[in-house]
């Protein structure tokens, strides 16, 4: 089994940029495909991106290309999402997730994640 633990959350002005960590225990990163998920209130919770066990292939929500970047050091069992020009919107909680099949294409359909941490929290003020 794997913890993930996220960091970085914060208030941070709109336009602002913030990165988003999250460290795994437990179990070696690199047998896994990662995931960041967001959840609006009263929204359903979607997938901001996905990235491979290596980090080679990665995919993003609409929204989001351009201005976000997630990425992975998986000696340091930690993966990013870098976060660019965040809108004046209510901040959705962004979780990361581990989806315990490394092979393969990334996933953006949460049922394929066994493993999620707990989701920091942002503030983002207009």
């Amino acid at each position: 089994q794997v913890q993930l633990v996220e960091s970085g959350g914060g208030l941070v002005q709109a336009g602002d940029s913030l990165r988003l960590s999250c460290a795994a225990s437990g179990r070696t990163l690199s047998n896994y495909r990662m995931g960041w998920f967001r959840q609006a209130p009263g929204k359903e919770r979607e997938c901001v991106t996905a990235i491979t066990w290596n980090g080679g292939n990665t995919l993003y929500t609409g929204s989001v290309k351009g201005r976000f970047t997630s990425s992975r050091d998986n000696p340091k069992n930690t993966v990013f999402l870098q976060m660019n020009s965040l809108l004046p919107l209510p901040p959705p909680v962004y979780y990361c997730a581990a989806a315990f099949v490394r092979v393969g294409t990334p996933l953006s359909n949460s049922a394929r994640y066994a493993y999620w941490g707990q989701g920091p929290h942002l503030t983002v003020s207009s």
